[in-house]
């Protein structure tokens, strides 16, 4: 088989594009630019050079519009003629932003570039993977794990932050296509890590858990699954054959932070949390977030979106993609000791040896 894969340098992607190359598939992988070398580094893999929208905001016009959405394109369209070439496509790009601000942007990224993978997948009649997030569907709570099909109001509801927002105009995108004869699936991550998270993405936790101590923990928490576990259940999803339209959860261990970041630290080095923040200190840091967004024009990662997110039990059970893809999650202690060395040794002992 012949995938197209967007996202290849992302965590799940490029561990998507290891897996398919080692069951014997080829690869096309969309590139906005030249990567680091070491990123498909003895990958049989084809690089496509091309932007997944145009960068200008005013070109897309309405997003929210579906005739509005057409990226510039100058010269051929590489994206179309790949797609066109492969027998089925992986959408694994997108723009996270847990924040109040770039709201625009994300839509433009997010819902743009899936309209545009969506609209070729369409024209050539080939079948689509598209990676959501558990953030677009309902939050779990300490006492119930949310499903597929979970109420959206269920335990307040998701922050409706600029991510959450464009994730989910992007999956009517996908939704809205299978009505129109779209062959797609949908799956919906939970918490990732493992190794190949080269900017790194979720391992920036692990990497801030890291560098110092953190006596206080976020209060809620995250079901914790292996990007390698994901990746395997996103390729499943693809070559099983399954009702188009079909949406499944991969996550993993319904942790909270406290427990998470006392393993992380574990095995970084650090000192453990000592509690999770209260409601008090989670509103002031919030605030405090805020505030230097309205002064300084730029939003930190702490703000009161990401503050209230990760007050939050995002905690999921994935037994419909263990029962129709075989879906399986391997011990988080795995996990975490796979992550833990490949941020380690990628983002920690090479600094430390140019000090030294």
């Amino acid at each position: 088989m012949r995938v197209f894969v967007t996202g290849g340098t992302g965590l799940l992607g490029n561990t998507v594009i290891r897996q398919l190359i080692e069951a014997g598939d080829e690869v096309v992988a969309l590139v906005r630019s030249d990567p680091d070398p070491a990123v498909f580094d003895a990958l049989d893999v084809e690089l496509v050079h091309s932007e997944l929208v145009s960068e200008d905001l005013g070109s897309a016009q309405s997003l929210s519009d579906p005739g509005q959405c057409d990226p510039v394109q100058s010269g051929p369209d590489l994206i179309d003629d790949s797609i066109a070439n492969c027998d089925a496509v992986i959408h694994a790009a997108a723009m996270i932003h847990l924040g109040w601000t770039q709201l625009d942007q994300s839509i433009h990224v997010n819902e743009g570039g899936t309209r545009r993978i969506v609209d070729a997948c369409l024209r050539h009649g080939k079948k689509l993977i598209w990676v959501g997030s558990v953030n677009t569907i309902a939050v779990g709570s300490p006492q119930t794990l949310a499903d597929e099909t979970t109420p959206l109001e269920h335990a307040g509801g998701q922050v409706e932050c600029s991510y959450v927002q464009s994730k989910r105009k992007s999956v009517a995108v996908v939704r809205q296509a299978v009505q129109d004869g779209l062959d797609a699936v949908i799956v919906h991550p939970g918490f990732m890590l493992g190794p190949w998270d080269w900017k790194p993405s979720s391992g920036r936790m692990m990497l801030e858990v890291g560098k110092s101590w953190k006596p206080i923990s976020p209060s809620g928490g995250c079901s914790l699954c292996d990007s390698r576990d994901v990746a395997t259940g996103t390729i499943a999803a693809l070559k099983k054959s399954t009702a188009s339209g079909r949406e499944y959860i991969l996550a993993g261990h319904n942790w909270t932070y406290q427990r998470l970041w006392t393993e992380m630290a574990t095995r970084m080095g650090t000192r453990p949390p000592l509690r999770p923040a209260g409601p008090g200190l989670e509103y002031l840091a919030g605030l405090a977030g805020d505030v230097w967004t309205r002064l300084s024009g730029k939003e930190p990662d702490v703000n009161s979106a990401g503050v209230t997110m990760s007050g939050q039990y995002h905690w999921y059970t994935s037994k419909r993609a263990q029962q129709e893809l075989g879906y399986q999650t391997r011990a988080a202690e795995q996990t975490l000791d796979a992550a833990a060395d490949w941020i380690r040794n990628r983002f920690i002992l090479p600094a430390d040896a140019a000090a030294g």
